[in-house]
């Protein structure tokens, strides 16, 4: 710990431990959860498919265009969210420590907590989404118009060469909107989870945690993070999916657009369309997450995150 810092001091190395796990932890779940992401956004932006669930629509689309159309997309997904995944857990540790040293004590540190996760979890996320973008709006087009590409990298060349920069960052202000809120929800919430879990069990309990134990925490606040990151994240992602496709009028800006057709959808297509399925894949996305995680940065030797629970229980 630094003279001028109030928490441990990570190193480059560090940093690059936390980009690998992330990494890993976000293009393993992402790309494992394509098939619910591509019947998810199918029932969202395909007229065909209003009002059915995730089971009736998943099998339309394979008598229709066969077992392989649930796959569609992965490619982009697994690299976009391989970049995403490592920079916003990355960004996470690096912005998490950077405030909590700006308040100049633990004590100030642990009682603005939400704060510093709310601003550590935004930063991050907004930073990584740059990366994310031209390839979610790639995957996005792979699954919502078919025949668009083969795959990846037709896919990605064919949107340069027709669209170029507006076309990979049309659904910059959307994604925004989408994964902004979905990290908000991921680590704020799973800070307030563990914290409350480890508030019960006491400090003593807490040190002698064994390793599934400590995963079995990990998997409790990932699924209650998980749904609320589903549920903030929600409309924002049904209006990227529909952007991505080409809706509403190209003529006016991305942010009017975006707001066009939110009042064009309704407040029930917006908040309910897809929802069921968004929710189920969530929970399985945030909890996997962190627990691939914690276990990539004990088998890499990175160091543990910064705690500024509170964890004595309130009077």
């Amino acid at each position: 710990m630094s003279s001028s810092s109030i928490t441990p001091t990570f190193r480059g190395g560090d940093y690059v431990k936390f980009f690998g796990a992330g990494a890993l932890a976000a293009t393993l779940t992402h790309g494992a959860a394509t098939p619910i992401d591509v019947v998810k956004t199918r029932i969202q932006v395909d007229d065909a498919m209003k009002g059915l669930n995730m089971v009736k629509a998943g099998r339309s689309i394979v008598a229709k265009e066969g077992a392989s159309a649930l796959l569609t997309g992965f490619g982009p997904t697994a690299v976009g969210y391989l970049v995403q995944g490592g920079g916003k857990f990355a960004g996470y540790e690096f912005f998490k420590k950077k405030f909590i040293d700006m308040t100049g004590s633990q004590e100030k540190a642990t009682q603005r907590r939400t704060a510093i996760y709310l601003g550590a979890s935004a930063t991050a996320e907004f930073f990584a989404d740059i990366a994310l973008c031209p390839l979610e709006a790639t995957r996005i087009r792979l699954v919502s118009q078919r025949g668009f590409a083969s795959g990846l990298t037709t896919g990605f060349m064919r949107l340069a060469r027709e669209e170029g920069l507006r076309g990979f960052y049309s659904g910059f202000v959307p994604l925004l909107f989408k994964q902004v809120p979905y990290a908000v929800g991921q680590f704020s919430v799973h800070e307030a989870a563990v914290e409350v879990i480890y508030r019960t069990m006491g400090p003593e309990r807490k040190a002698k945690l064994t390793q599934l134990q400590s995963t079995g925490v990990e998997l409790s606040s990932g699924i209650v993070a998980g749904v609320a990151a589903a549920v903030l994240s929600h409309p924002a992602d049904t209006l990227l999916s529909a952007i991505n496709k080409g809706a509403g009028d190209p003529k006016q800006g991305v942010t009017s657009r975006m707001f066009s057709l939110a009042r064009e959808f309704g407040p029930r297509r917006l908040l309910l369309a897809g929802l069921g399925p968004r929710i189920f894949m969530t929970c399985g996305l945030v909890a996997g997450q962190f627990v691939i995680y914690a276990q990539c940065k004990t088998l890499v030797g990175a160091p543990p995150g910064i705690e500024i629970h509170k964890e004595a229980s309130l009077k």
